[in-house]
Order: C-alpha cells, then sequence, then structure tokens
C-alpha cells in the first residue's frame, strides 16, 4: 500500500505519546487549561456559567424527584459544554484566518445555533419543571 502524505499515523504524533496515568493527569491539565482559557476569554462562557451558578442552587429549593434534578442539571450543563464546543470552533477558525469568508461564518453560525437551541432546551425544561411550584 502506497502511503499518501495526508494519511494520518497515530503512532506518528507527537502528542500522544503518553499513556496510562500520565496521560489522565495531563488531559486533566489541558481540560482546567480550557476552563481557564474560557472563563477569562469567553464572555457568552461566562454570562452562561453566572446563570447556572444562579439556577443551580434551585434544583434543591424544589421538591423535585431525581429525574427532575437530572434534566435541570443536565440541561444546564448541556448549554455550557455546546458553548466550549462553540468557542473551539471560532479558536479554530481564528487561527486558520481572520478574514472574512463565507465558510467560516457558517462555521461560526452552526455552532451559534447550536447554542441557541441548546438555551431554548434549558429554558423550556426549567419553565416546565418550575411552573407546578409557582401559583399565579
Amino acid at each position: 500500500m502506497i502511503k499518501r502524505q495526508n494519511d494520518y499515523d497515530p503512532k506518528s504524533n507527537p502528542h500522544k505519546t503518553h499513556k496510562g496515568l500520565k496521560r489522565v493527569w495531563l488531559a486533566t491539565g489541558h481540560s482546567m487549561q480550557g476552563f481557564s482559557f474560557a472563563i477569562r476569554e469567553e464572555s457568552a462562557f461566562r454570562q452562561e456559567l453566572c446563570l447556572a451558578l444562579l439556577m443551580l442552587p434551585w434544583v434543591w429549593v424544589f421538591d423535585f424527584s431525581q429525574l427532575e434534578r437530572v434534566l435541570l442539571i443536565g440541561s444546564v450543563f448541556l448549554v455550557l459544554i455546546v458553548e466550549l464546543i462553540n468557542s473551539g470552533i471560532e479558536a479554530a477558525i481564528d487561527r486558520i484566518s481572520f478574514e472574512a469568508h463565507s465558510l467560516s461564518k457558517r462555521a461560526k453560525d452552526y455552532g451559534s445555533a447550536a447554542v441557541l437551541l441548546c438555551l431554548l432546551l434549558c429554558g423550556y425544561t426549567w419553565a416546565a419543571l418550575l411552573l407546578p411550584f409557582v401559583n399565579f
């Protein structure tokens, strides 16, 4: 078989040399760096994190079932997860070029749309589960 230049060989990747607990330890450090970058540099992530910190205590104030708590917490975490992925997409696009390009815009808009869908799902989940506790 002829090896083409663009074929990916994981064994030749200099960033994939660590195994076992060392790999887990280093991966955890990289994750913490990701959180740090997101908090320092991404205002949308900071805003969503602040909302999460305000919303999550209410999960234990009201008498929710365990499944309802999982749905409420999960919907908030999903927003944060998708925001981090969206930020990663934006960083990768910006790494390639700051030049305006229709495909770069499309990639960023897809990420933004994904965040919006998560925010709508989170809002609906919280409204649906909190509504029975509200007396009008």
